[in-house]
């Protein structure tokens, strides 16, 4: 067994424990074992991702007990992307935090590398339990996260946050009862064989656990009409902690992919959740698309992006073939990244407007519009999908994946999306940096060191441009392995259940 499998839990569950021994000892310390530990994550997914390049799929058996019985973790193309895309988004977001936002409240520095283990562990389980609980152990520290810095607003946001999360864990536990109930395994890999063998009497069960746990699914990754909760949030929590959530809808997606392509698959006895993700998908981006319309600040706005990549990812795995799917993994990493950029950026600009913040209402030029607009220009540019950027690449990837009876709504849908919203990019633009009134706030310039982490976020969406033939391939060879999903089944139970 490859050990390494272990670095992407351990580190940030090491750095947890560590920083709560030390919460009443200063922050030092705290960041540097933050920092040094996240590093150590990063490096770990890179290696973790070559590995998996050459298309074997790794398993790791927990106490040595092998599948179905035993905890497993399953290391494939899929889950080593997603691995490295939330350690690039990470690190930066956990430096920016530490030039300010940590002193915010004394306990950022354990549920940060917390919420690392919990994303990381979603993507490295094996099944369905574990991965309910590293839901719970992100969804924990997220709660934490949100009321970090406290204020009335980030409470009411946390509040709505907490009572549909709790009403999704219940359901998810629900649906696991239902599964295990029909095919006494909960364990993904025996699933797939289970639900695919199931019995007359079973399908009226498992049918409505696949429902049940594409809610709860679709609550995480913020698709409508489940998204309720998402812009609130993003608008109020401090901008590290809305950029490290960037990663948080990517895990609802991830799980969807995940079921559904292997346990409950379109083809299979049970196609009804797979059959209405396009739907619904393109819903999303329509419903974020109005929100964006209407957004009354710049953090609403990118929360109502989040959305709207949400919704285009969905919309790329609803069309269920290797092209679709591939241009959603392409455009992930791509979303994630620049998403986080942009929240790490709304913070300074709005630093630098004084009283107005980030609501778009004329208020002071920024003292250092040229900085600040230019890294604007350049993230507004990549999320909006204009040529060159990844966004671009993305989409044209999405589209070109479209069949003919798909493609009218999904070319209709995701091109209007994306030029509304480079329509409301550019008023918030004009707004922020042009209709500017009265004098500049005095002590709110930032440094090129302080402005470093969103600039690295951003010009990664500029890399991901420049390497799209390397991401564009790996993206495929992924799709494809999902979509021959006998090849995971083989990996975790070997010749057969024992």
């Amino acid at each position: 067994m490859n050990h390494l499998i272990l670095a992407p839990l351990l580190l940030p569950l090491a750095a947890g424990m560590i920083n709560l021994q030390r919460v009443r000892k200063g922050l030092a310390a705290q960041r540097c074992v933050s920092i040094v530990s996240t590093a150590g994550v990063l490096l770990a997914a890179i290696l973790l991702t070559a590995r998996a390049a050459t298309g074997q799929i790794e398993t790791y058996a927990l106490g040595g007990w092998p599948a179905p019985f035993g905890i497993v973790l399953v290391l494939d193309r899929l889950s080593a992307l997603m691995l490295l895309v939330t350690a690039l988004l990470a690190l930066p977001v956990l430096v920016h935090a530490c030039a300010g936002d940590d002193r915010c409240g004394r306990d950022f520095h354990v549920l940060f590398p917390i919420q690392l283990l919990g994303v990381n562990g979603a993507f490295l389980t094996g099944d369905l339990f574990n991965l309910f609980v590293f839901f719970e152990i992100l969804l924990i520290a997220s709660y934490c996260l949100a009321l970090h810095g406290s204020g009335p607003a980030r409470t009411r946001a946390a509040l709505r946050y907490v009572v549909l999360n709790l009403v999704g864990s219940s359901l998810f536990l629900v649906a696991l009862g239902a599964v295990y109930g029909a095919c006494g395994t909960l364990n993904m890999a025996d699933l797939a064989r289970a639900v695919a063998g199931a019995s007359p009497e079973q399908i009226a069960l498992l049918r409505a656990a696949s429902l049940l746990l594409l809610t709860v699914f679709g609550l995480k990754a913020a698709v409508l009409p489940l998204m309720t909760w998402l812009p609130g949030l993003y608008s109020a929590a401090l901008p590290s902690v809305a950029a490290l959530f960037a990663i948080m809808t990517k895990v609802g997606v991830y799980a969807v992919l995940r079921t559904q392509s292997l346990i409950f698959t379109p083809g299979g006895p049970l196609p009804e959740a797979a059959g209405l993700l396009l739907p619904l998908a393109l819903a999303t981006v329509v419903w974020g698309t109005l929100g964006i319309l209407g957004g009354q600040s710049l953090r609403e706005i990118l929360a109502h992006l989040v959305i709207v990549s949400v919704g285009t990812l969905l919309a790329g795995i609803g069309l269920w073939n290797a092209a679709g799917i591939a241009a959603a993994l392409y455009y992930m990493p791509h979303t994630t990244l620049v998403s986080g950029g942009l929240f790490l950026l709304s913070g300074h600009i709005a630093r630098q407007r004084g009283p107005v913040g980030d609501t778009l209402a004329p208020g002071p030029p920024l003292s250092q519009a040229g900085r600040l607009g230019t890294a604007f220009l350049l993230g507004a540019m990549a999320v909006a999908g204009l040529p060159p950027s990844s966004g671009f690449i993305g989409k044209v990837l999405l589209l070109q994946g479209a069949t003919t009876g798909q493609a009218l709504w999904v070319w209709t849908v995701v091109l209007a999306g994306g030029l509304l919203g480079l329509w409301a990019l550019a008023r918030c633009g004009s707004v922020m940096f042009w209709r500017t009134e009265g004098v500049s706030i005095s002590g709110a310039p930032v440094s090129w060191t302080g402005l470093a982490p969103a600039l690295a976020l951003l010009l990664a969406g500029l890399a991901l441009a420049v390497l799209a033939d390397p991401v564009a391939r790996y993206a495929g060879e992924a799709a494809a392995q999902l979509i021959n999903p006998e090849a995971y089944i083989q990996a975790v139970l070997g010749g057969g259940r024992p």
